[in-house]
């Protein structure tokens, strides 16, 4: 694979997020773990790495390979073939090149612009940020709870919160530590609302390098526009979610597997693998979302008996997606133990199913010479694009023969039920806490790139699924084919998630909308080929029409919500929170939405400890368990403050100040269409001196 200039530009461009985000990562873990991730030390370790990594997955991309006979042989066919698909070895011209530079760029500050601050913690990206804040500040977790600041542990003192689990001497927040790595860059730079953008100026590049690999370089700018302007990726560009993170890294794996099957390179077969398995580290998910990689490594280990060159990357990138995957996982027990038990009954059959393609994966290998003289028939071919289309024709009218419902069997279900009955009221909607809306997962992909582009992509899967099954030319798709087909449908089968949107719509961000626009560029490049027979006149008005129907949709949903920052305002209005709070502080919140919001805001944003006063009955804590507790705090030698919602909730232990008040914009949530608007969002915090 010999590439011009441009080509190797584009090639490296695309590569780099995720190597640089992959040395971080590894860097940066051993700190955490020892409690040592502070600026020096983190970025004299992470970026030697990350520059070590960039330069090992980079080197030589533009330089000719020169294999034997039989690697030639393997060469041009994969070239042939990819003629023969329409997509071409990384080329083309500068314009291509600045132009998805350009397109990142934009994204990168528009939403940098319109960054969102989310830092009460009312859903997951606040968490994230308090994550951040916490590890930047203290280096490792747990989090400190400072029990003896309130005279000790005492029954009625509750620690946890929305997002914070308890454990011996403190809490640890839930969720991976991946992200928060990454964010916390942002707050020792002064900048901690920023780095979203950044990381999402970044996913733009990764997925463009794949859609040049893969469909073109003529169609990396359609391709980069339209993942740029889709709302899912505005939302998650611009706070704290672990999506984009996500993606750079299975994208950036996959473009790494293309060039190392390209190449034949063991090294940067291995990086492929470290790459897809460091995605566990960023998102528990991100299991799920490898298995593809564990069966193509055990598919290229068997090619290995047959002298097939391909086969020589099956270790490294078996070896290197092990030591990813293990590393996410030693992460996952060590600091994030009790989201993985709160997550048990999701995590165990995820496990089991790992252990059953690893099992599976091992018995192929070890049957590859018997398994290689069975002959698929002859309609297989046809029979598996047919069964592609009729797979996405259910997906899409699942919501005419199915009704997803969940019937609350614990608290956490009960408040998922109480929350859609809240937004099914506000949307004027039949009030069924028990909807779950899965059944329109589908119609959410069309929402939000467009139903002709979703039409372009299961097209180009059928006929990838043809080729393959014909044992075409077509292997350097089987990975990401497998990929993105594995992730979308059980993705699509059973999201998981809170069905509000845009809420829900972080779920296809990894996988489901950049495969969709993957699949559909691959489809563009296609239809050019059809095109291109009925003369230019039809190939120019066609091909224009066939790009605007794959931009025009996406960028129509975007518009209602892409110009509106939400919660802006929340850090300064902290800030000043903090300043209000005395220096010797201890605080007890009285009130659920207000411990809920912000117990860890003052603890780790304010220096204070701060706790909640338990609620054996209703939303307010009794007076006497405050006045006992506020008696206790004297003792300790600090001041007891009270902190509630409103003034009468704190004035029976002083005189009430309102130390945060803040009017803003919060997510729309929308259950039966693509959001188009924002909601008003108040807050209120109120403090006594007791």
């Amino acid at each position: 694979m010999e590439l011009d200039r441009p080509g190797w530009v584009l090639a490296t461009l695309s590569v780099l997020p995720a190597l640089a985000v992959a040395g971080w990562l590894l860097a940066g873990l051993p700190l955490l773990l020892l409690g040592r991730f502070a600026p020096l030390p983190a970025t004299l370790a992470g970026v030697p790495l990350a520059a070590l990594l960039c330069w090992a997955g980079a080197r030589r991309l533009g330089d000719g390979t020169k294999p034997g006979a039989k690697q030639a042989d393997d060469a041009k066919q994969a070239d042939d073939a990819k003629q023969a698909d329409g997509a071409k070895p990384i080329s083309g011209g500068w314009w291509q090149v600045g132009g998805v530079a350009g397109v990142a760029v934009a994204s990168g500050v528009f939403n940098a612009i319109m960054h969102s601050e989310q830092v009460a913690v009312r859903r997951d990206p606040a968490t994230y940020t308090q994550y951040a804040a916490w590890i930047a500040a203290h280096g490792g977790l747990p989090i400190d709870v400072q029990a003896g600041a309130f005279g000790g542990p005492d029954p009625a003192l509750v620690f946890k919160s929305v997002g914070f689990f308890d454990v011996d001497g403190g809490v640890v927040p839930q969720f991976m530590p991946g992200s928060p790595m990454l964010f916390a860059i942002g707050h020792w730079l002064g900048g901690p609302y920023v780095v979203p953008a950044v990381l999402g100026a970044l996913a733009v590049l990764t997925v463009a390098g794949v859609v040049a690999r893969l469909a073109g370089p003529r169609w990396t700018l359609v391709a980069a526009t339209a993942f740029a302007v889709s709302q899912p990726i505005l939302y998650t560009s611009r706070t704290t979610f672990s999506e984009i993170p996500s993606l750079i890294l299975l994208f950036g794996g996959l473009a790494l597997a293309h060039d190392a099957l390209a190449r034949g390179e063991r090294t940067r077969a291995a990086l492929a693998g470290l790459v897809f398995g460091l995605a566990v580290l960023v998102r528990v998910d991100g299991l799920r979302d490898v298995l593809p990689v564990l069966a193509f490594a055990g598919l290229l280990i068997a090619m290995r008996r047959f002298r097939r060159p391909e086969g020589a990357l099956g270790p490294p990138l078996l070896l290197g997606l092990l030591a990813g995957a293990g590393l996410g996982m030693l992460a996952a027990y060590v600091l994030a133990r009790p989201y993985l038990s709160y997550l048990s009954g999701s995590v165990k059959p995820l496990l089991l199913v790992c252990a059953a393609v690893l099992v599976l994966t091992a018995a192929g290998t070890a049957c590859a010479p018997a398994l290689a003289r069975l002959r698929l028939p002859r309609w297989a071919p046809r029979t598996g694009a047919v069964l592609v289309v009729l797979l996405m024709a259910a997906l899409y009218a699942r919501p005419w023969v199915q009704t997803v419902t969940r019937v609350p069997t614990n608290e956490d279900d009960r408040r998922t039920f109480e929350m859609i009955q809240q937004i099914q009221r506000a949307n004027g909607l039949p009030v069924d806490g028990t909807r779950l809306y899965f059944e329109n997962s589908l119609h959410w992909v069309t929402w939000y790139v467009g139903a002709p582009a979703v039409l372009l992509a299961t097209i180009a899967a059928a006929l990838l699924v043809r080729r393959l099954l014909r044992g075409g030319s077509s292997f350097e798709w089987l990975l990401p084919l497998a990929v993105i087909g594995w992730t979308t449908v059980t993705t699509l089968l059973r999201p998981e998630i809170t069905p509000d949107h845009p809420w829900a719509a972080r779920r296809l961000v990894p996988i489901v909308i950049p495969g969709m626009i993957l699949l559909a560029a691959y489809g563009l490049a296609r239809l050019r080929r059809l095109a291109d027979r009925h003369g230019p006149k039809v190939l120019k008005w066609g091909m224009a029409l066939a790009v605007a129907l794959v931009l025009v949709p996406s960028a129509v949903t975007s518009i209602g919500t892409a110009f509106t920052p939400v919660e802006r305002g929340e850090a300064a209005a902290v800030a000043a929170m903090c300043a209000r709070l005395p220096a010797d502080a201890s605080v007890l919140t009285v009130e659920r939405v207000t411990g809920d919001r912000f117990v860890q805001v003052v603890r780790g944003m304010c220096g204070r400890p701060a706790a909640q006063v338990a609620r054996p009955r209703g939303d307010l804590a009794p007076e006497a368990e405050v006045r006992r507790l506020a008696e206790r705090v004297r003792a300790a030698g600090r001041v007891p403050v009270v902190l509630g919602a409103e003034a009468g909730q704190v004035s029976p232990f002083g005189a009430p100040a309102q130390i945060l008040e803040l009017v803003t914009r919060q997510d729309e949530r929308s259950l039966t269409e693509a959001p188009n608007g924002t909601w008003s969002l108040r807050m209120n915090v109120w403090m006594a001196i007791a």
